[in-house]
Order: structure tokens, then sequence, then C-alpha cells
């Protein structure tokens, strides 16, 4: 049994992580700030773990909580490209130097650190699709640069200091429990919008296209590069290794719900594609096993259970 932190651990996909390991035997602490919604996420599991209120952006908090632990699963960010457009500094400071404070507590105590970084640092590659983990970081808004900055910082103190972290670059995943509303994904904001039988919101001509990924996926992931221990320096894509139209996940949902689409002026700093060269993973025996339509299928079916109202 290990003594794992999870930073951002009451998020969308702290939480799944969250679980998977108390599952598995190990000791789990979690560093999230405090609302509401972070509460109800970890209702269910919240008297099998240790839950420390705070920021990551607290040098000394971040110190005392990461003491004794044997790998810190780093999670915690701002995670919104349009709440960073509004607000570049609020981003860069929890992302970059939140990030600083964990790689250097992490350091000094010797312990090992997974950090999640993103496919958003890729921005659009010029000629390499599917995109693998040596793309040159084109990252097109703040969220995604303040990604980039410290999926780089990571590997510097690899680089410096031997520091034994690993930098995971997941695709576009979704799930339940994901957010809805502002700042919200673009899955769970159709479901959502489209079981109160609004209108579809598609930015553009909806030709964007994303390697999505179900949660189940990525818990998986994150499990296997737990347990390959020779990681340390190594950075590893983890998506489905296709592409969906946002424009067919309009329609496929609004089919089922008998809704209208709208399509809204381009956002500023959105990438038109993203898919994942997935070789690297499957080298270490990752194997996707949930196609969109079925993920979509399965997240439906969750919040019509668990949304109120519903």
């Amino acid at each position: 049994m290990a003594k794992l932190l999870i930073t951002g651990g009451a998020g969308f996909q702290g939480r799944a992580i969250v679980s998977h390991f108390l599952n598995k035997g190990h000791k789990i602490t979690v560093l999230n700030t405090f609302s509401e919604r972070a509460v109800r996420n970890l209702q269910n599991i919240k008297k099998d773990v240790s839950i420390v209120w705070g920021s990551v952006t607290d040098q000394e908090l971040v110190h005392k909580t990461i003491r004794e632990h044997d790998c810190v699963f780093h999670l915690a960010a701002r995670i919104h490209v349009d709440e960073s457009i509004r607000d570049p500094l609020t981003t860069l400071k929890v992302n970059i130097f939140g990030t600083q404070n964990i790689l250097e507590s992490v350091t000094f105590f010797k312990s090992r650190m997974i950090y999640a970084s993103s496919c958003e640092v890729y921005g659009a590659p010029l000629n390499n699709i599917p995109i693998n983990e040596d793309a040159e970081l084109r990252p097109h808004s703040p969220y995604a640069a303040s990604k980039a900055a410290a999926d780089r910082l990571c590997f510097s103190y690899f680089m410096t200091y031997g520091t034994n972290v690993t930098i995971v670059r997941p695709f576009n995943v979704f799930g339940p429990f994901q957010k809805t509303g502002v700042g919200g994904a673009v899955i769970p904001n159709f479901v959502d919008r489209a079981s109160k039988k609004q209108q579809l919101h598609v930015y553009g001509k909806g030709s964007q296209k994303r390697d999505y990924m179900y949660i189940d996926d990525l818990v998986s992931a994150y499990d296997l590069v737990y347990s390959h221990k020779e990681l340390k320096g190594q950075t590893i894509n983890f998506g489905t290794g296709k592409e969906t139209k946002i424009s067919d996940i309009a329609k496929y949902i609004a089919k089922k719900f008998k809704v209208q689409i709208v399509h809204k002026p381009p956002r500023p700093g959105e990438v038109p594609y993203f898919r994942a060269n997935i070789s690297k993973a499957k080298k270490m025996g990752f194997k996707p096993k949930i196609d969109i339509w079925s993920g979509i299928n399965k997240y439906i079916e969750w919040y019509m259970r668990n949304i109120p109202g519903q």
C-alpha cells in the first residue's frame, strides 16, 4: 500500500483517479480548493480519504502536504480556455507557479510525481498528424501556454535535479461528474442543454475535430503510468487515436433529445483539430476500450440518473 497525494482530487478527473486507487487499497490524500462542487464530488468517498482544503499556490501548505507521500498525481489547474482569455494572470499563477511549488517539494522529499499536462500544449501542429510526443509545442491560448510552460518546467526539473516526474498528455476527456454550464466541457454542456430542451450552441462551423477519451480509459492510463516505475523524465500521450467533429457530436445528441443546433461565432484561441499518436502508450499496454458514441451514451445514462430534475 502506497501513500498517494492527488492535487485537484475533487475535480472531474481527480475524483475518478481517487476512487480507482482507493479501490486498490492505497492511502489517499486530496489537496483541493474548497467549493460546494468539490464537496459534492467527494461526498461518497470523503470518509476514506484525507482532505486538505487549499491551493497549490500556497507553498507552505504544499510542502507540508507532500511530506511522507510516495507519489503525487498533480492535476490541480485552471483548465478553461475562455476563462484564461478573460483572466490570464490567475491561470498562469495556478498552472505554472502551483506546479513549481509541487516540483520543489517532490524534489526535496524525493517523491515521485505524475503530472497531468494537456493536448492543448501542441496547438495546431504544422505537419504532424496524429500528434506524437515529439511535436513542437505551439499553444494557442493563455491556458495552453500555461500548461506548456508547466509541462516543460517538469522536464527541466528532471534534467536539472533528477526529479522523478512523468508527464502525461491526455487528449479530450469526458464522463460523469464533469462540469456543465459556464466553464464546462462541450459534451456535458450539450447533454445538459439538450435535456432541458434548449438549443445546442456550436462555435463556428463545428468542423473542429477532437480525440475524445472516456474517463474510464484515462483512469486506466494513469494506473498504467503508476505501475511503470521506469518512466522518469518521459512524456506520454493518452487518447484513442481517432477524431470526431464537434458538429457530429452535436447532431448525435440533438437527435436523441429532439432539439435544434445554433451556430455561434468562432471562439478565439480554439485549435481546429487534435488526434493523438498513442503508439508509445500502446507499447506500455494501453488500449482504449470505450469509443466516443458508447461513451456519450454512458454519460447520458449517468446524467439522467444523477442530475436533479432529470
